[in-house]
């Protein structure tokens, strides 16, 4: 895949471009902007395009040096997950494969200051099969404190031979003396357009589906590419009985109406204390997925607020409207706050051995009983 055929940011692309027209790739780069808009994919074009023997208007895929890249970056990324897998057995990861290409990205929550001391120990010996070296720093927000000075003084100084392009969603979350040794090239979020084509092409998603599915998407192409709706809904749904029970819309009984929802019975008890505490054991069940969890209740309460201040065209969760509508009105902008910080509350402590179960029945308590 060249330039010619990278999905959405078409200014990004070009400014890339231009700085290979004019040879005027400097020392070090900042690709900055949202998650899964294609920002390392990018970093690995240049990476080829800078070592390019046929370069033109774009990088040709075909040569000796583009072949060697492409090789390069593969073993890259299998010796990350390599990397992933030791440290998370508790072993010591030794050893650093000396590729001219190299990807660093975080092994744990951090890029550790090991992989920084062996990241300058290549950038600083000359390439030795390409004609330059490239260092991705993938989440380069993720450069563990204790390495972030070691990071300064390579970029202080690179070495003319190697060119290092770091890769973090927001440029403000590094050090400004890291923005200043850097150029930057800012990506925005894909336009619905070219979700709307990747999901209709790829995922083969029925026209009706496409509305939500590129608003769940949220402008990301590895989000809208990865997207299963079927598990979307799945995952969403004891959010809906979690706020549905907080506000006193349990879950449906049928054969009787409802004036808001035909074939609905509310029932009369507010909030339904069952129906919380049935949904947060739900939410909690799968550990390792809970992260994302907790991003389709932050999508929720994102909506509660744009619903309350009548901002209809920024609703995600198409499909509920009348349920959202309801939901904010009972609990009104202070209840959606309170939800807020809980909900921050429990993304800060998911590493730790806390019962997550209890922490949102405890939010709930506190949100029911205002």
């Amino acid at each position: 895949m060249g330039f010619s055929e990278f999905l959405g940011n078409s200014k990004a692309v070009a400014e890339v471009r231009g700085m290979l027209a004019a040879d005027r790739v400097s020392g070090a780069l900042l690709f900055a902007g949202p998650d899964g808009v294609g920002k390392r994919t990018l970093a690995e074009m240049l990476a080829k395009a800078v070592n390019c023997e046929r370069l033109k208007d774009d990088f040709c895929g075909a040569c000796a040096s583009c072949r060697k890249a492409e090789n390069m970056l593969t073993l890259a990324r299998e010796d990350t997950g390599r990397r992933r897998e030791i440290k998370d057995s508790g072993r010591r990861v030794e050893g650093f494969v000396y590729f001219d290409l190299q990807l660093i990205a975080p092994v744990t929550r951090y890029i550790l200051i090991e992989q920084i001391r062996q990241a300058r120990n290549v950038a600083y010996t000359r390439p030795f099969e390409l004609a330059r070296r490239v260092l991705i720093i993938d989440q380069a927000q993720s450069v563990h404190w204790q390495a972030v000075d070691l990071l300064l003084k390579m970029l202080e100084e690179p070495p003319e031979t190697t060119l290092f392009i770091l890769v973090c969603p927001n440029a403000y979350e590094l050090r400004p003396t890291i923005r200043s040794r850097c150029r930057r090239v800012q990506f925005l979020p894909a336009e619905d357009a070219v979700i709307e084509k990747i999901l209709e092409v790829e995922r083969r998603l029925p026209r009706a589906q496409l509305p939500l599915a590129v608003r769940i998407a949220s402008g990301s192409i590895a989000r809208a590419k990865a997207l299963d709706l079927g598990e979307f809904e799945q995952r969403r749904l004891p959010w809906l009985g979690y706020l549905d029970g907080l506000v006193g819309e349990a879950e449906p009984v049928r054969g009787s109406a409802d004036t808001n929802r035909p074939g609905v019975a509310v029932k009369p008890n507010w909030p339904d204390w069952q129906t919380v505490f049935d949904s947060t054991k739900a939410l909690t069940e799968k550990r390792e997925s809970y992260e994302e969890t907790l991003n389709v209740g932050y999508a929720l309460l994102r909506d509660l607020t744009s619903v309350l201040h009548a901002r209809d065209d920024e609703v995600v969760n198409l499909d509920l409207r009348p349920r959202l509508k309801v939901w904010a009105s009972k609990l009104g902008m202070t209840g959606i706050e309170k939800l807020k910080n809980g909900l921050d509350a429990a993304y800060r402590l998911q590493t730790r051995n806390v019962n997550q179960q209890l922490g949102l029945d405890a939010l709930a308590v506190e949100v029911g009983m205002r």
